[in-house]
């Protein structure tokens, strides 16, 4: 039977050896069944949680110019502030406003690849008006990289693979010759206006149906409004509504590839408050990997083989579902355009934020376009009897 909830994980219980055994068991199971979890006790103080929160919410209320002083459309790096209505997700303009940072990097040299331009300094709001916002971000930042970290070896002992088994694609040695210090975190703070904010005609899609791209991400739901979904083996959308005291983490397509379809990447979407509801704030952090990494690695490599058994406990899970309905296909693989992750990153980008592709990237804009019209054409649900390779929409979004 296919998931109806998402399940409530205590990451407390992988740091005792009693526990730990019972917490790695829940946690393939929500891998392999589910591709969502809450995660509780994750060792950030609620103080700094509040205080996201709060510096969050008030970057929405400064004043309109001072937004647009750090807006995305300024640099090549799609980080800054998007205005309200200014993203495409599956085809349809998601109605939220939001501000795009990341672990922070120097502005790349002249000889480096097109997309190491996604590595620059943060457009920070001035200090003048948000004196703690940087200070605070910063900090979640770097806390939130090493937790995802960690949370991935656990990901690895859950499915009998090495805790270290995912460590090459992350900072340290790197890809064709370069010292590897292009992994990126990145960190989105979004504001969801209510449909009755938005005006008629305007629908409800606050993010359309799409699957994270990378390794994991952690949502931070800042407000008490639902909205985010998830949708089941079965087609159906199921609530994540927010739990106070938990991060909601999602697998991304990586993290499928790199387990051979072990770890199921979810389809998700979020929908707008109702009328008189008020706005809903959410902040994911997304965990990043090297921008070097080659599909021809991540593919053929990897992290090495997942044990047959493992591989069995998943198809046993496909087999008793009848399979899997879903709305959007899988997109992480070799063989498109891209031979990297960074250029495929950069590819996702110019296809949600058009308006930076146009002044950045007229190029990768025109080929995406032309992709999307192509796709147009011949989009339809899929239904996976093993792990699905085809087109679709990944994106970075809750």
């Amino acid at each position: 039977m296919s998931f109806t909830s998402i399940p409530i994980l205590d990451l407390a219980q992988a740091s005792d050896p009693a526990t730990k055994p019972q917490f790695l068991a829940e946690l393939r199971h929500a891998l392999m069944e589910v591709g969502f979890l809450y995660l509780k006790n994750v060792g950030i103080p609620d103080e700094l949680f509040k205080q996201v929160i709060r510096e969050g919410k008030a970057f929405f209320d400064i004043p309109e110019e001072e937004k647009l002083k750090i807006e995305m459309k300024n640099a090549p790096s799609f980080l800054g502030y998007s205005r309200l209505s200014a993203e495409i997700t599956a085809g349809g303009i998601d109605h939220r406003e939001q501000i795009d940072l990341s672990t922070e990097h120097p502005l790349p040299g002249p000889d480096a690849p097109l997309y190491d331009n996604l590595l620059a300094p943060n457009q920070w709001p001035s200090s003048s008006i948000l004196p703690n916002f940087r200070e605070t971000f910063t900090e979640y930042m770097n806390r939130m990289g090493e937790i995802s970290i960690s949370f991935t070896s656990l990901i690895a002992e859950a499915i009998d693979l090495p805790p270290d088994a995912f460590n090459k694609y992350f900072d340290g040695p790197g890809f064709g010759g370069r010292q590897n210090q292009t992994q990126q975190h990145k960190l989105k703070i979004v504001k969801y206006p209510d449909v009755g904010t938005l005006g008629s005609g305007k629908g409800n899609q606050g993010v359309g149906p799409h699957k994270d791209s990378m390794l994991s991400s952690y949502l931070l739901q800042a407000s008490q409004h639902r909205g985010l979904q998830v949708q089941n083996m079965r087609g159906e959308w199921i609530d994540c509504p927010p739990i106070d005291g938990t991060l909601v983490v999602a697998i991304g397509q990586g993290l499928e590839a790199l387990t051979q379809g072990v770890c199921v990447s979810t389809t998700h979407r979020v929908l707008s408050p109702e009328a008189g509801k008020g706005a809903r704030y959410s902040i994911p952090f997304f965990q990043g990997v090297s921008g070097d990494a080659e599909f021809e690695d991540l593919e053929n490599v990897g992290v090495g083989q997942v044990k047959e058994e493992i591989k069995e406990l998943r198809r046993r899970v496909l087999e008793k579902n009848g399979g899997r309905l879903d709305d959007v296909e899988f997109t992480f693989r070799k063989g498109g355009v891209a031979k990297t992750l960074g250029e495929a990153t950069l590819r996702n980008r110019v296809k949600s934020h058009q308006d930076v592709g146009e002044i950045w990237y007229p190029d990768i804009l025109e080929s995406v376009r032309a992709e999307q019209a192509a796709l147009a054409r011949k989009k339809s649900p899929v239904v996976e009897a093993v792990p699905i390779v085809g087109e679709g929409t990944a994106v970075e979004a809750h």
